[in-house]
């Protein structure tokens, strides 16, 4: 069922900044511009702001807010027909999406992949970086983020900086947490995958969710 990979966020934050201030009119370095990327700091953040929390930055009103969203949109459907698609059809299929990105990293990170109807990825977000051998998450901030981008489904990832791939207690605990906080929130937890260097270990494989 995979196709090629799928692609997110670009790194040039400085060359989205300038972009969208040109677009709106403003000084790339002023103050509106500061603090919509200062809280929106990825692309997939500022996708998604809503008007309501516009509103909140000073000098933004209901005329500018209209104008910030109205480029977004454009900005997520010129994204949209750019970005190529990564359909989910087992855990090999998640694995290898991530391994690249998580396989040799020295600090533990919690990443979520956000499918919908069709196990198709529209969209990665990392929830929590920890240490050399864990990473705090709370299902509030999962599901949070899960709802935000109407998620049908999603799979948690982690890295294991050890190399060694088996799923410790807090990792199977937090699964259970993870799959019970999903029933209750209408969004299914389908895996949750621990990568660590070339190797990976499914929860769903290992019957542990």
């Amino acid at each position: 069922m995979r196709s090629v990979t799928f692609k997110v966020d670009s790194s040039n934050r400085g060359g989205r900044k300038v972009l969208l201030a040109n677009t709106l009119c403003e000084k790339s370095e002023g103050y509106v511009m500061e603090q919509l990327f200062n809280r929106y700091s990825t692309l997939s953040e500022l996708l998604d702001v809503t008007e309501h929390e516009l509103l909140t930055i000073k000098g933004i009103g209901k005329a500018k807010s209209r104008q910030i969203l109205s480029a977004l949109q454009l900005a997520r459907a010129l994204n949209a027909t750019t970005q190529q698609v990564y359909t989910i059809g087992s855990p090999k299929d998640a694995a290898d999406l991530m391994m690249p990105e998580l396989a040799y990293l020295q600090r533990e990170h919690f990443v979520l992949l956000f499918l919908n109807t069709k196990n198709r990825v529209i969209g990665k977000e990392v929830i929590a970086i920890g240490s050399l051998d864990s990473a705090i998450v709370h299902p509030r901030e999962v599901y949070k983020a899960a709802v935000k981008r109407s998620s049908a489904a999603i799979i948690a990832v982690h890295n294991h900086p050890s190399g060694d791939p088996t799923p410790s207690r807090e990792d199977i605990a937090l699964t259970e947490r993870l799959v019970n906080a999903g029933e209750i929130m209408g969004v299914q937890l389908l895996d949750h995958l621990i990568i660590a260097n070339e190797n990976y270990c499914s929860m769903k494989e290992r019957g542990l969710m």
